[in-house]
């Protein structure tokens, strides 16, 4: 028998759902947003419900966006002819803090990873080949952007293989010195980043 309050034991439930949330940390944030004021309590739960109900995916990059398309893929400005593939939304914003790229992107949300049963079909990898048969303006070069680790690389080189069958004269490039294996792009920073950018060789 629980000694707390219903709703009180489902809201810990519901945090114990999220990433890095175990049940210690999922009670304290519920006692926390128990003890503050309700007009709070009321902006964090209209936040969490527009969080579905006005974020969309860009039908062309796949990047979590306000509009379809996304500010990037409708800015002219871009240079329509590079696209950067990158695992998750995520790595948008940390690629963008370097101002060094004026490309485009192609947000894969997440990796190929057989242990958990994550293949190409469970990601946004054969929209990025229809992406390349289908823009109007034409690719010259795919920046591969994964993480440097297993799960990285094993797409990296399943994307590498697709694109090559498709169009041999396709450059293909991969982001090389300053991100370390094992490193994710989220965490890593400006200057590594641009680092990796400028010398990303091809792949």
């Amino acid at each position: 028998m629980t000694l707390l309050p219903k709703a009180l034991t489902r809201l810990i439930e519901s945090f114990q759902q999220l990433p890095g949330i175990g049940p210690k940390s999922a009670t304290r944030l519920a006692f926390y947003l128990l003890h503050v004021p309700t007009d709070q309590v009321e902006r964090f739960a209209e936040n969490l419900r527009a969080l579905k109900s006005s974020t969309v995916l860009c039908s062309l990059c796949k990047n979590v966006a306000e509009a379809d398309p996304c500010s990037i893929c409708s800015d002219p400005s871009r240079d329509q002819t590079i696209v950067c593939v990158i695992e998750n939304p995520t790595d948008v914003l940390s690629i963008e803090k370097t101002g060094k790229f004026r490309g485009l992107y192609h947000v894969l949300h997440g990796a190929i990873d057989p242990l958990n049963n994550i293949g190409p079909d469970e990601i946004y990898i054969a929209d990025l080949f229809k992406r390349l048969r289908t823009q109007d303006v034409g690719i010259k070069e795919i920046i591969l952007a994964m993480n440097s680790n297993m799960e990285g690389e094993a797409t990296a080189m399943y994307v590498t293989k697709q694109l090559k069958a498709q169009n041999a004269k396709l450059k293909i490039t991969r982001l090389a010195h300053g991100l370390p294996v094992g490193a994710d792009i989220e965490y890593a920073d400006e200057v590594t980043l641009t680092r990796a950018l400028e010398g990303r060789r091809e792949y």
